[in-house]
């Protein structure tokens, strides 16, 4: 199944949440689940990265992400997994409208990924100053401060 298509967009939220629930077991040894939304973007009705096919609403988009992060007995990070810079804030404003506390976040590609063209056009002078002024902006975005019963703090546990 192509993770791209609205089929896949339907079974997400129940792979998500399965996968969460599974990992925060205790023989996993798990201290931190890095895991994809719940949803995708394309397919949430009103999301600025949505071409016009909805498999969810928004409602049921917040209701997915509270079922996910439920499912989860440990702490938790959003991954980007290379959407744009645009669909993961969307994506994590989402999830701050939920009420998911979720612990940080590992933005790769959707930060960086603006920067390759920048270097490509203007070389490696051009990528730095890009680096310091809109890259930093980016990713100064996704900064957040870890709240509720999944704050990672202090020592992680030992195996």
């Amino acid at each position: 199944m192509d993770d791209k298509s609205p089929q896949f967009a339907r079974c997400k939220p129940d792979i998500l949440t399965s996968a969460m629930q599974e990992f925060s077991q205790p023989r996993y040894f798990v201290d931190v689940l890095k895991v994809g939304v719940p949803v995708t973007m394309a397919y949430v009705e009103g999301s600025s990265a949505s071409a016009g096919t909805f498999v969810h609403t928004r409602a049921e988009a917040l209701q997915l992400y509270r079922q996910a992060a439920a499912a989860a007995a440990k702490p938790f990070l959003f991954l980007s997994a290379g959407v744009s810079n645009r669909a993961f804030t969307e994506a994590l404003q989402l999830a701050s409208e939920a009420g998911v506390h979720f612990c940080g976040v590992l933005c790769g590609r959707a930060t960086w990924k603006d920067g390759v063209g920048v270097f490509v056009r203007g070389g490696a002078d051009a990528l730095q100053e890009w680096l310091e002024n809109p890259g930093r902006a980016k990713h100064a975005k996704h900064q957040r401060k870890p709240q509720g019963r999944h704050a990672v703090v202090g020592k992680l546990s030992r195996r």
